[in-house]
Order: structure tokens, then sequence, then C-alpha cells
């Protein structure tokens, strides 16, 4: 089987440059480890973050609903492996993904592990977590 997503997520340096960077809010960034996860939320008033694991296709599928989200919203958004880092799958409790955490000035505020959610039900949640 092929995988749809592979060709938009390698290289992720591809077409990008450091001009692009407000460009780069607007799509979901790939974190590597908890610290660049800390990091991330830190500089922004409010993120959502995507915990998947490899291979899940609802995952997959929900990276262009996120970025959708982030232009909609103005919002900071990011994708992280909690298999690549397993302090955060105790952290945060990762019982399945994709999980959805949302973070207001640094701290996570709200949660949600549905599967599949569409991007306005995702953005009212957001909205509604938010205010």
């Amino acid at each position: 089987m092929e995988s749809k997503t592979e060709p938009e997520n390698s290289g992720s340096g591809d077409g990008a440059s450091a001009s692009d960077a407000s460009a780069d809010v607007r799509r979901p960034v790939s974190l590597e480890d908890e610290a660049a996860l800390d990091a991330f939320v830190a500089d922004a008033d409010a993120a959502v973050v995507e915990f998947y694991t490899d291979g899940c296709g609802i995952c997959a599928s929900m990276e262009p609903v996120l970025g959708n989200v982030a232009r909609e919203l103005d919002l900071a958004v990011a994708t992280v492996n909690p298999r690549d880092d397993p302090p955060l799958v105790e952290r945060f409790d990762v019982r399945s993904v994709p999980l959805f955490v949302l973070f207001v000035d640094g701290e996570p505020v709200a949660r949600r592990a549905e599967g599949f959610i569409p991007g306005d039900d995702l953005s009212e949640w957001i909205e509604d977590n938010v205010a």
C-alpha cells in the first residue's frame, strides 16, 4: 500500500524557507519530542497538538483538517508521535490516537480523542475552550 501523505510530510524543509515562517503557523508543525512540544506551546497564546502514530490512517487524514483550522482560527498547530518519546504517553495519558490537546498559555486545557473530527467540530471545540 502506498502512503498518500508521505510526500507532503517527508522533507518538511522542501520548499520552506525562513521567508515562509508565517506559513508554518498555518500548517501542522512536526514536533520531535517533549522538549519541542513544551517550547512550541510556550510560544503560542493557544495551540492544538495532535498526538499520532505512524500507520494511523485517521491520524494522517486529520493533518489537512488541522491546517484548515489553523488558517481559519489563526492558531498554532502541531503533531507529535508519542512513541518517539515515551514520557509523553504517560504525561498526557495517551490511550488512543489521534488525541488532540488544546493548550492555552502553555497549559493543557482540553483534550479530545474521538477518531476523525470534522473541521467545523474541531474549530467549535477550540473556540469553546479558548474563551
